[in-house]
């Protein structure tokens, strides 16, 4: 099992970090950032108009035949996507973790903070990536 990538997007759209841990075809980056949150805008659409309940968290993960996305929304409005393998548990708490003990969570508040560009915090990111090389559930695997 293995963890693909992850995203963290802003309450517009704005991706504010992309971390990679498997290698998959190239592609134009800003393509993908679109695509991805206008996925998620509308599976979220799509869950809250079908659903026979109330959907007080929306989806928090859906699989293909070849991955697994996991998703967590927080207040704010930050979007956190972790894409893994299929056998992979719920991360729901993985990602909320990412989310309340990094700099992420200090940066999403602070007012001084521009929203609108990527986080260029090499602190940042080498602390995702170590928390995530650790997870039980995580090896590098060739693409």
């Amino acid at each position: 099992m293995t963890v693909h990538n992850l995203y963290i997007f802003d309450r517009n759209g704005t991706c504010l970090h992309y971390s990679e841990w498997s290698v998959h075809k190239s592609f134009h980056f800003s393509q993908e950032f679109k695509l991805m949150y206008g996925m998620l805008f509308s599976i979220r659409s799509f869950v809250s108009k079908m659903s026979p309940i109330d959907m007080k968290d929306g989806f928090l993960s859906f699989q293909t035949s070849r991955y697994k996305l996991h998703y967590y929304e927080t207040p704010t409005g930050v979007k956190i996507i972790m894409n893994t393998d299929l056998g992979v548990p719920s991360c729901r708490d993985i990602l909320h973790q990412i989310y309340s003990t990094s700099p992420l969570k200090v940066t999403v508040k602070n007012p001084l903070c521009s929203m609108s560009e990527t986080l260029q915090s090499e602190l940042f990111s080498s602390r995702l990536d170590t928390f995530i090389r650790t997870l039980p559930f995580f090896s590098v695997r060739a693409g």
